[in-house]
C-alpha cells in the first residue's frame, strides 16, 4: 500500500509511505511452512514424552506433579519447536563499541541451539546494520567519550539513591534544562530507563474512569503502562485517522460503559517512528483530531528524536509543528544519543506533578553521571552549542543514507515497509525458514542484521530490520547492499511486484472527516 499526502493544509511537506501487499502465493506458502513446523513440533513432543528424543526444555519435577503447573506446556510450544531452530540468529554477543562496525564473538551449538559454546575466535569488522546508533554517537573516541571519562573520575559510576532523596546531582538539573531547550518545551524530566519512562509514567497520568486510545502497533512499554494505569483501553488501526476519529466520537457520545458519565480524560498514545514498520505517525492529523475532540496527546519519540527533522528535534520539527500542541513529549536517550534512559517534556505543571507522583522518580535510582554527561555532550553537539557543525552534519548524513539505502533496496525488487524518511528499514522475508537463513547468510558475509518473526510481528510478516546510522559511509552501505542483493537472489526474497494502492480511500481533510463504513 502506498500513500502520498500533501493536502488539507496540514502537511507542509510530502508524506510518502509504502506497505506493499503480500503476494498471495507467498502468504499461502508461509502458512504452509508454519503448518509443517507445527506438525513436526507435535511429533517431536510425542517422541520426547516417550523418551525417544532427549527432552531439554523446562519441565516440572516429579514431586511437583500434583501442583498447578509452573510451566505451561502449550505456551512454550512455539519456543521449543519453532524458535529453537533459529535461536542462533539472536542474542549474539558483541565485544566492541556498537558503532558502524562491530566485533562479534563466534559461538557454535552441538545440540541444535539448546546451548552454545564459544570458540574463542572473534569475528572482526562486521558492518553493523542492527544497532539504533542513528547519529553515530556510540563511539569510544571523541568529545562525548572524553567528557564522560572526566565526569566518571569526578562523580564515580553510580549515585546509590533516588532523585527525591540523595541522588539529585547538578548534572541531572543541567541535563533537564538542556533537554527542555532542545525540545522547545517549558520543562523536562529525565529517567534512568526508557522502557520505564512509559510504563511507570502513564499510570501517573491516567487511571480508572479515563480512556486511552492506543495505536495497534504501539511498543510494549506503552502497552504495559496503559494496562498498569487501570484506564479503559481501546485500540485504533495503525496510523488510520478514520479509525481514531470513530473511537473519539463514540467515546464522547456514549461516555463510560453502564453509567454513561463523561470520561475524566481521553489520552491518545502514538509513536514518532514505529520500530517494526518503519512508518512515521501522521502527527498533523492526530493533532487536528486531538484539538477537535479536546483530548490529550502522548507522543513517544524513542526512535524519532535525533533521527528526524532538519536539526534532529524529532517528528514535531519534521512536520513543522509546535511542541505546544503535544501534551506529553516522551523520548529515549538510548538511540540517537548513544546513552541510556528516557525523558518526558511538556508544561511545567505536568513535570512538577510527575516529579512527585511518578514511580520512576520516587523509587528508581538516579541516572549514572557518565551517562548523563554523554547525553549532555551529544545534545549540545546536535544543537551546535559545542561550536561545531558536526551535529547538524550527522543529522543530514543520516537523512541521505536513509533515502539512498531505501531507494536501492526497492530498485533491487525487495518489499520494503515504511516511510521514505524513516531510518528503520524493514525488508520482508515472510517464510519462517528464511528468517534464520537470512541472518546466517548475512553474517557469513560480515554483515550484522536483526531478523524478526512471530510473535513480534504478524505470523506471515517476518522481516529483517535494518537501522541506518550517520556513521555508515557510502562504501559500507554499498558493500551491505551488494551482499543483501546476493542473499536476496540466493533465498529468492525479491517479492515486489510494485502493486501500489492507496492506503486510505481518500485524503485527509478536516471538513470531510466523517464516519466511514468498513
Amino acid at each position: 500500500i502506498n500513500h502520498i499526502v500533501h493536502n488539507g493544509g496540514l502537511y507542509k511537506r510530502p508524506f510518502n509511505e509504502a506497505f506493499e501487499e503480500t503476494p498471495m502465493l507467498v502468504a499461502v506458502l508461509t502458512y504452509v511452512g508454519y503448518g509443517v513446523l507445527t506438525l513436526f513440533g507435535y511429533l517431536r513432543d510425542f517422541m520426547r514424552q516417550w523418551k525417544i528424543e532427549k527432552c531439554q526444555n523446562a519441565t516440572e519435577r516429579e514431586e511437583q506433579k500434583d501442583f498447578v503447573p509452573l510451566y505451561q506446556d502449550f505456551e512454550n510450544f512455539y519456543n521449543r519447536n519453532l524458535y529453537m531452530r533459529i535461536r542462533d540468529s539472536w542474542n549474539r554477543p558483541i565485544c566492541s563499541v556498537p558503532g558502524a562496525k562491530v566485533d562479534m564473538m563466534e559461538r557454535v551449538s552441538h545440540d541444535y541451539n539448546w546451548t552454545f559454546t564459544y570458540t574463542g575466535r572473534v569475528i572482526k569488522d562486521i558492518i553493523n546494520m542492527g544497532s539504533y546508533n542513528y547519529l553515530g554517537f556510540a563511539q569510544k573516541t571523541g568529545a562525548c567519550q572524553e567528557a564522560a571519562a572526566k565526569v566518571l573520575s569526578q562523580y564515580g559510576a553510580g549515585v546509590c539513591s533516588t532523585r527525591q532523596e540523595m541522588g539529585n546531582l547538578d548534572k541531572h538539573e543541567e541535563l533537564e534544562k538542556l533537554v527542555a531547550r532542545f525540545l522547545g518545551v517549558e520543562s523536562a524530566m529525565a529517567y534512568g530507563m526508557g522502557f520505564a519512562t512509559n510504563s511507570m509514567n502513564i499510570p501517573a497520568l491516567v487511571g480508572k474512569g479515563c480512556l486511552i486510545l492506543s495505536d495497534e502497533l504501539n511498543h510494549a512499554s506503552l502497552v504495559l503502562g496503559a494496562r498498569l494505569s487501570g484506564a479503559t483501553i481501546r485500540i485504533f488501526k495503525h496510523n488510520n485517522m478514520q479509525s481514531l476519529e470513530k473511537l473519539l466520537k463514540d467515546a464522547i457520545v456514549h461516555g463510560q460503559p453502564r453509567t454513561r458519565r463523561p470520561w475524566k480524560k481521553i489520552l491518545i498514545l502514538v509513536e514518532g517512528i514505529y520500530s517494526m514498520e518503519g512508518s512515521i505517525v501522521r502527527l498533523p492529523e492526530v493533532i487536528a483530531l486531538k484539538k477537535k475532540y479536546k483530548s490529550y496527546l502522548y507522543l513517544d519519540e524513542a526512535h524519532s528524536i535525533g533521527a528526524l527533522g532538519p536539526s534532529g528535534r524529532g517528528v514535531v520539527e519534521y512536520f513543522g509543528l509546535s511542541p505546544e500542541d503535544v501534551d506529553v513529549m516522551m523520548g529515549t536517550f538510548t538511540k540517537s544519543f548513544g546513552a541510556a534512559g528516557g525523558y518526558i517534556g511538556g508544561k511545567k505543571e505536568l513535570i512538577d506533578y510527575l516529579r512527585t507522583y511518578s514511580h520512576s522518580a520516587a523509587y528508581a535510582t538516579s541516572m549514572s553521571p557518565p551517562v548523563v554527561e554523554q547525553i549532555i555532550t551529544s545534545v549540545k553537539c546536535i544543537m551546535g552549542e559545542d561550536g561545531t557543525t558536526i551535529g547538524r552534519a550527522r543529522v543530514q548524513q543520516l537523512a541521505e543514507n536513509t533515502r539512498y539505502f531505501r531507494r536501492r533496496l526497492k530498485e533491487m525488487g525487495f518489499i520494503i515497509y515504511g516511510n521514505e524518511d524513516s531510518p528503520v528499514v524493514p525488508l520482508m522475508l515472510y517464510m519462517p525458514a528464511k528468517i534464520g537463513a537470512f541472518g546466517r547468510e548475512m553474517l557469513k558475509r560480515n554483515i550484522g542484521v536483526v531478523v524478526v518473526g512471530f510473535p513480534a510481528t504478524p505470523i506471515i510478516e517476518s522481516r529483517a530490520r535494518f537501522c541506518l546510522s550517520a556513521a555508515h559511509t557510502k562504501e559500507m552501505l554499498d558493500t551491505a547492499l551488494k551482499e543483501i542483493n546476493e542473499v536476496g537472489d540466493l533465498l529468492q526474497l525479491k517479492y515486489s511486484r510494485r502493486r501500489l494502492v492507496p492506503l486510505l480511500d481518500r485524503p485527509f481533510d478536516e471538513t470531510t472527516y466523517e464516519e466511514t463504513e468498513d
